[in-house]
């Protein structure tokens, strides 16, 4: 057989070949894309972590075998996988996968050196068949955290200072600070007028003396119970007050209104017992009025009424 007739002869087989693998529709090939996505190669120092992350297409019917992938763990003396996490996402034909690989190294070199993470091998099923598809090494290069030559002082020790940290600006603090401190002491002067604490303002707790002595008094001494609560209201009002001088009164103290009817029966009794014909019989309920009274003269003298 001559050379033509051979040359010829192997042309006709590679079509034949080439065509029944078109017909056939498969391919040996695994990925429809990969990427293999990775960080900076230079600048790290022990201790520092390296991300990886691995982005694929399968054709259809190909899946990933799992157990393919690195195991978190150590790898070498210098260099450990911390975590492997996978996202599987299906699509119109065939799937996709982000693997994400997080290292961490721990060499720590004299001098600027070269280290390589070492590569591994992704295998995929396919209709009981295994295909494989490499990832390659990856090359990065680590620093010393120190200086080699390490210098000295005069008393034979050295030691570079850290760099002082920049002062943070705490003007914003401090105004809402003072802000803070003056709301709060106006809180408290506002609550110490309302019990009458200030020295200076005897108005403010004229009611709360009255109401004291009230506590201590029997039904025999109910004619010194009336005169401290006409002392109260004396005091509160700067002058006497009595019962036909009450709308006076209410023009100065309005808040006083809300008890009217009590204060008609208060003035009223005290006017039949002290300047009356005959004596009024003492009752228990009488020194009850009078202390209900004078309680709710003190919760509108502090302002909870």
């Amino acid at each position: 057989m001559t050379l033509a007739a051979k040359r010829l002869g192997c042309a006709w087989v590679w079509v034949c070949v080439t065509l029944l693998e078109a017909c056939s529709g498969t391919s040996n090939q695994a990925l429809r894309d990969f990427q293999l996505q990775t960080p900076r190669p230079f600048g790290y120092v022990i201790g520092d972590t390296i991300p990886q992350r691995i982005v694929l297409e399968t054709r259809a019917g190909m899946v990933l075998e799992r157990n393919s992938l690195p195991a978190p763990g150590r790898l070498n003396r210098w260099l450990q996988l911390n975590a492997v996490t996978v996202q599987e996402t299906a699509g119109n034909d065939g799937k996709r996968y982000q693997i994400d690989l997080q290292y961490q190294q721990f060499y720590a070199p004299l001098e600027v050196k070269a280290l390589s993470i070492p590569g591994f091998t992704l295998r995929f099923q396919q209709h009981g068949q295994t295909l494989e598809q490499p990832v390659a090494a990856w090359t990065f290069t680590t620093a010393p955290l120190r200086e080699l030559v390490v210098r000295q002082d005069e008393h034979g020790e050295y030691m570079r200072p850290d760099q002082a940290p920049s002062l943070l600006d705490d003007a914003a603090i401090v105004r809402r600070l003072c802000v803070a401190l003056t709301v709060a002491l106006g809180i408290a002067l506002r609550l110490a007028w309302l019990y009458g604490y200030l020295p200076g303002l005897p108005k403010r707790s004229v009611f709360k003396r009255a109401q004291r002595q009230l506590q201590t008094l029997g039904l025999s001494q109910l004619p010194q119970g009336l005169g401290a609560v006409h002392a109260a209201f004396n005091g509160l009002h700067g002058k006497p007050v009595f019962l036909h001088k009450l709308a006076e009164f209410y023009q100065d103290h309005p808040e006083y209104r809300s008890i009217a009817d009590e204060l008609t029966w208060f003035f009223d009794y005290s006017n039949r017992y002290f300047f009356g014909d005959a004596s009024i019989m003492l009752q228990e309920h009488d020194l009850q009025k009078l202390k209900t009274l004078c309680l709710h003269c003190r919760e509108i003298e502090r302002g909870s009424r």
